[in-house]
Formats: structure tokens, C-alpha cells, sequence
């Protein structure tokens, strides 16, 4: 039964990450279509965000109202209408209303699922659970592409991951009551340990709670390092085949696939990932990746052939791979378990947060300047993430 329900979150995580590389892909052959300006892609981008910020916030008090089941299948029923509205969508203002339950179908069932399994699995599932993530991102862009290039529909392809989601929906109704039975099996034997280490626990537990999560040394350069990483990965996945197509002469069909490969680094990092958390901690995984990631910016930087701009879309993805993860994981081994939900909030608003504004940021600039500037934004964004990430390990040395 508990392989089953870990199963039936890889597969909302497939749902979550299927939509999130969709618009990117699409966007240059779209815009033009629907009479949008070439930077309204960050407008949608942020509306999508602003509803995922909105749901992350309160997901607490829904999942612990209503259950994880069904939020995930209510979350679901909603990104899977609104990609079927993008599909229909005659103008820009259209896709603006269906942007509200795309973003809000998100942001619940991501806190949720991210704090069960960094409270109660290990760190390669953290890994192997983003990778689902990085699975249905990466069938995007390729999805996107097939139907552009044979097609030549964007709408056929918004289409055709509408019904993706559908049958995940059909899915996550058959297997809701299975939900209910494995969530109070883990609820026994939560009290149990809790009963057994209570002697220990309790002066720790209260002590920890007297501070507002907020204020616990390591907590708001946490909170910036997720800021720039979600920043990052959204402006690479929503402006990538823009630059492609605008600055390196690519067809939008090829600009789509090689954006589906920067999303397959993503997801083949995190397979990979998941195996190596058996041998080196999390803390040594997420500098890796940020130093990888940092060499795919500075690839995309440098006035090298066509095919390290390829390469270099891949060493990010590569190198992003490990982060989001790792950084989750370590949030109850970091700041007490005790305060780990409340914190997983924080850090999904702040985390899209940063996908709402730095991309419609970026996006802004080059409408007034050029696309071109795009290899310097990423890399910019990595270096803060960086640095802030860093900050958070001395801290946490400090206080040891």
C-alpha cells in the first residue's frame, strides 16, 4: 500500500510539471498568433505564480481541512481545465483568466506533497519525486514540438496535455480512498515514535517554538537562495527558445526541443540524484549543482558555435538538478521538524514568488533592450543563489 501511494505522488508531481514548460516552448510561434506583445509571456508567467504563491500560502489549513487526496485531485481537475481554455483561447486576456486556476491548482498540492516527504522518506525520494517534476517538463516542450513542427498548432499541443491531465484525474479519483488508509497508517505510527522520544523531544519542541520560524538563524537566506533558484529555472525554461529563436537564428520547432533536453538534465539529474544521496549528503549536492549550473551560464556566455549553446542549456539543467530537492530535504534536518511545515510554506511563496517576478523582469529588459542579454540574467541568478545558498552552510556552522 505505501508503494502505491508513493507511486500516486510521483504521478501528481508528472501533473505539476507538465504545464510548467509549456508556455516557453509555445510562446514563439504563439504570440504572434494571438496579436500579444512579444513580453506578455512574463505577464502570464506571473499571474500563473501569483495563484501558486496565493494556494502555497493557505495549503496548510486546506490539506489539514480536506485531506492531501483530494486537493490533489481537486488541484488537478484545475490545471487540467485551464490547458484545455489555453487551447480555445482566441485573445490574451483569455489566457489571463485561465492563468488564475492554472497558478492556484499548483501551489497546494506542491507545500503538501514537499513536506510529507521530507518528514517521512529519505533524501533519494525527494530527489526521485522532483524527477517526476522533471519527467512532466520535460514531455512538454516535446509535446509542444511535435505539434508545431507536423502540425503546426500550438493549440493541438495545450490540447493533447489537457487530456494528459485528465486521465491523471481519472487516476488520482480510482486510487482517493487508498489516500485516507495509508495517511492513518503513517498517523499511527507518527505517534509512536513521537510516544517513544517525547522524553527527549519536548524541551527541544517548546524551545523551537517560542521563535517565529522566520527568525531562526539560516531561515531568510534560505528564503533568498529559493528565491533566485526558482528564478533561474523559470527564466531559462520561459526565455530559452525566445534567445534561441531571436538571438541564435533557431527554428521555434528545434528551440522547443532543445529547451525539452534542458528540462531532461533536470530530470536525469534527479534520477541520478536520487542514487547518489546514498553516499554524499545533501549539503555537498547542492554546491555540485550550483557550481555545474554556474558552468552552463558561463557556456551560454561565452561567443562559442551553436552547439555549446546546446551544451550549456544541458549543463544547467544538470547542474539545477539536486538544489530544489536537497534544499527541501534538509528543511526539517536544518530548522526542526517541528517547524517544517510552516517553513515548506514560506518557501513555496517565496519560491514562486521568484518565478513570478525575475522572469516578467527579464522579460521587460529585453523588449527594451535585446534577448541577447539572456546567457547574463541566468548567470546572474545562479551566482545569487550561490552565494546565498553559502551563506546559509556558514550560518548553520556558526550555530553548531
Amino acid at each position: 500500500m505505501a508503494t502505491w501511494f508513493l507511486l500516486i505522488i510521483y504521478l501528481a508531481f508528472i501533473s505539476l510539471g507538465i504545464p510548467d514548460s509549456l508556455l516557453g516552448a509555445a510562446w514563439p510561434v504563439m504570440h504572434p498568433e494571438i496579436g500579444a506583445s512579444f513580453e506578455s509571456a512574463g505577464l502570464l508567467a506571473m499571474i500563473v505564480s501569483a495563484g501558486t504563491i496565493v494556494s502555497s500560502l493557505f495549503s496548510g489549513s486546506v490539506i489539514e481541512k480536506y485531506g492531501t487526496g483530494k486537493v490533489t485531485l481537486f488541484s488537478c481537475i484545475l490545471t487540467a481545465g485551464a490547458l484545455l481554455g489555453f487551447s480555445f483561447s482566441p485573445s490574451l486576456l483569455w489566457l489571463m483568466l485561465l492563468a488564475i486556476p492554472l497558478g492556484l491548482g499548483g501551489g497546494a498540492v506542491d507545500a503538501g506533497l514537499n513536506n510529507y516527504v521530507a518528514t517521512h522518506y529519505k533524501a533519494h525520494h525527494m530527489s526521485w519525486l522532483h524527477c517526476f517534476w522533471g519527467v512532466g517538463a520535460t514531455m512538454g516542450p516535446m509535446i509542444m514540438s511535435y505539434f508545431i513542427a507536423n502540425h503546426n498548432s500550438w493549440r493541438q499541443g495545450y490540447f493533447q496535455v489537457a487530456m494528459i491531465q485528465f486521465s491523471l484525474v481519472i487516476l488520482l479519483l480510482v486510487t482517493l480512498p487508498l489516500w485516507k488508509r495509508v495517511a492513518s497508517l503513517n498517523q499511527s505510527k507518527v505517534s509512536e515514535a513521537q510516544s517513544e522520544s517525547s522524553l527527549m523531544d519536548i524541551p527541544q519542541s517548546k524551545a523551537s517554538w517560542k521563535a517565529t520560524p522566520l527568525h531562526i538563524r539560516g531561515v531568510k537566506p534560505t528564503l533568498v537562495a529559493f528565491l533566485f533558484y526558482c528564478g533561474v529555472e523559470a527564466t531559462v525554461g520561459l526565455w530559452g527558445a525566445s534567445y534561441l529563436v531571436g538571438s541564435k537564428n533557431v527554428s521555434a520547432e528545434t528551440a522547443a526541443s532543445w529547451i525539452s533536453l534542458y528540462y531532461g538534465g533536470i530530470t536525469v539529474g534527479r534520477l541520478i540524484t536520487g542514487f547518489i544521496t546514498l553516499k554524499l549528503n545533501n549539503r555537498v549536492l547542492i554546491l555540485l549543482g550550483q557550481l555545474t549550473a554556474l558552468a552552463g551560464g558561463l557556456t551560454l556566455l561565452l561567443p562559442l558555435p551553436d552547439v555549446f549553446t546546446l551544451i550549456g542549456f544541458i549543463l544547467i539543467g544538470l547542474g539545477l538538478a539536486p538544489i530544489y530537492p536537497g534544499l527541501l530535504h534538509e528543511t526539517p534536518e536544518r530548522f526542526g521538524k517541528e517547524n517544517s511545515a510552516k517553513l515548506m510554506g514560506y518557501q513555496m511563496a517565496v519560491a514562486y514568488t521568484g518565478t513570478t517576478l525575475l522572469p516578467p523582469l527579464f522579460g521587460l529588459i529585453a523588449s527594451y533592450s535585446s534577448i541577447s542579454l539572456f546567457p547574463a540574467a541566468a548567470l546572474l541568478f545562479i551566482l545569487f543563489m550561490l552565494f546565498s545558498s553559502e551563506k546559509v552552510n556558514r550560518t548553520l556552522k556558526q550555530k553548531a
